[in-house]
């Protein structure tokens, strides 16, 4: 049997020291333990995927909490089942003792309690995202009984704007360079222009 770790950090920045520390401690080879720099998103992560051909039956892969395998619950239950089911290889997350998949449990196997538990978490996680997108939808109708109205915010216009759409409109000025003075981006300079064009005395020479 061979002893797998993987850690994973949402950015180049995070630090790994704490995973590193608490995966080395448990006997796991440097060389055995794969970091992806990446969002937990999907699994379309290169480390966790080299991790993923290395498994053989009966290896032992350890994470030190199961966000680092992934934060959608029905994908991490999708790689549960190829680690567990497709590789017959065994998960052992640190914080959560029970999902565990490795030991017996009271007469249990922990494959059997690490699945059951599992199929909570995901439950339970997909129910909150219901709930959370029912209390969305039933503040935003409020708001709109309220007279609340939705949409993106329109920018207010930087000082000198008008003076820089006329210096434009007379040819005296690129869009470019009066965006620049400006501090706004090219097309937010435009639309401003073309804004200011319909107005009444706009652009008088």
């Amino acid at each position: 049997m061979e002893k797998y770790g993987y850690v994973r950090v949402s950015s180049k920045e995070q630090n790994t020291d704490r995973q590193l520390d608490a995966l080395t401690e448990m006997g796991i080879q440097r060389s055995h333990i794969f970091i992806d720099k990446l969002s937990g998103k999907d699994f379309c992560r290169p480390q966790y995927q080299k991790m993923l051909k290395k498994l053989r039956r009966g290896d032992l892969v350890i994470i030190m909490s199961i966000d680092r395998l992934g934060r959608n619950y029905e994908e991490i239950l999708n790689q549960w089942k190829v680690i567990t089911k497709e590789k017959e290889a065994n998960i052992k997350v640190l914080d959560m003792p029970l999902l565990n998949t490795y030991e017996t449990k009271d007469g249990l196997t922990g494959m059997f309690v690490a699945d059951l538990v599992l199929q909570i978490l995901a439950y339970v996680a997909e129910m909150e995202r219901t709930f959370i997108r029912q209390r969305q939808a039933e503040g935003i109708a409020a708001a709109k009984r309220r007279g609340v109205k939705f949409g993106p915010a329109k920018k207010s216009n930087p000082k000198g704007l008008e003076e820089y759409c006329e210096k434009w409109y007379r040819g005296e000025v690129t869009i470019r360079e009066a965006a620049a003075e400006l501090g706004v981006s090219n097309s937010l300079f435009y639309r401003r222009c073309k804004e200011f064009e319909g107005q009444e005395n706009c652009f008088l020479n």
